[in-house]
C-alpha cells in the first residue's frame, strides 16, 4: 500500500509540475519541467535517508560508539527478520526516533540524544520497534 501511495504521490507532484511548465513555457517548459521531475523523484527516493539524517545533523556510529543503543537496533532487526540498518545519533536533548528506508537493505535509524538518556531502555525499544520493525523499515517506501 505504502509503495502505491509513494507512486501516486511522486506521479502527482511530477504531473502538477509538467502542467506548471507547460503554462510557463509551452511545449519547451512542459519538456524541461518533466525532466526535472524525474531528476528530483530519482534523487529524493535514491538519497533520502540521507538527506533526513543531513537535515538533523545525525552522526553514523559504530557498535563502540553507543553499545547499548546499537546492540538494541541489532536484537531489533534480528527479531523482526530485517538487515541490520545503518545507525546514527542526533545531538538534540528532544526525545526523538525514526527510521529512514526505500527498503529494508537501506534503511537507517536514528535516535536523539535525549531519547536515549529520558527513556528507560525498555521504552526506547519500543519506539526503535514500532520504527524499525513494524513501521518504516518493513513497509518502505514510505514518502
Amino acid at each position: 500500500m505504502n509503495r502505491l501511495k509513494t507512486t501516486s504521490l511522486l506521479s502527482l507532484l511530477t504531473v502538477l509540475m509538467v502542467f506548471m511548465g507547460s503554462a510557463i513555457g509551452g511545449q519547451t517548459g512542459m519538456v524541461f519541467a518533466f525532466l526535472m521531475a524525474a531528476a528530483m523523484n530519482l534523487f529524493s527516493y535514491w538519497f533520502s535517508d540521507k538527506i533526513v539524517l543531513k537535515m538533523y545533523g545525525a552522526q553514523e556510529i559504530g557498535e563502540n560508539d553507543y553499545p547499548a543503543f546499537y546492540g538494541m537496533v541489532r536484537r531489533l532487526a534480528m527479531t523482526a527478520g530485517l538487515p541490520m540498518p545503518r545507525v546514527s545519533i542526533i545531538p538534540s536533548d528532544s526525545p526523538n526516533a525514526f527510521a529512514s528506508a526505500r527498503n529494508p537493505e537501506h534503511a537507517a535509524v536514528a535516535a536523539t540524544e535525549g531519547l536515549l538518556r529520558t527513556l528507560s531502555p525498555a521504552c526506547s525499544s519500543g519506539v526503535l520497534c514500532w520504527a524499525q520493525g513494524a513501521g518504516t523499515v518493513r513497509r518502505a517506501p514510505v514518502a
